[in-house]
């Protein structure tokens, strides 16, 4: 018998498997993004073990991003790719620090090219 949490999984790992590789970017960052939100509430609410463990999977992600990037690709990526290079640098000395306040400039930075990104897979898909 199939459980509820085997078909989420299931359903999750087909979603993965299918989607294009702008929807898996928008995906990448729908995720660093709840883990930044998850990692600042943990240090607000002094759960160390938590914060630690949503920062180290943020930080993940972006060395994932980082190192997919084309920076011949484009000329705004060299630039981007050191957007990453400074967020990882800033995650990595929050969570050393335990500064909800700069995991939070993390994502207010993070959150706008989240929705760019979301923004240009929706036209690539409608296109």
């Amino acid at each position: 018998m199939t459980t509820a949490p085997q078909l989420r999984n299931r359903y999750l790992q087909d979603s993965v498997n299918t989607a294009s590789p702008a929807k898996l970017l928008v995906m990448l960052y729908d995720k660093m993004i709840l883990d930044l939100v998850q990692g600042e509430e943990a240090l607000r609410g002094g759960d160390r073990e938590v914060a630690n463990y949503k920062l180290n999977h943020a930080q993940e992600i972006v060395l994932e991003l980082r190192t997919t990037l084309n920076v011949d690709a484009w000329d705004g990526a060299p630039r981007l790719a050191n957007l990453y290079g400074f967020i990882l640098t800033e995650l990595i000395g929050a969570n050393i620090s335990q500064s909800p306040e700069r995991v939070a400039g993390c994502r207010e930075l993070l959150e706008p090219l989240r929705d760019a990104w979301r923004e240009a897979a929706s036209a690539t898909a409608a296109g």
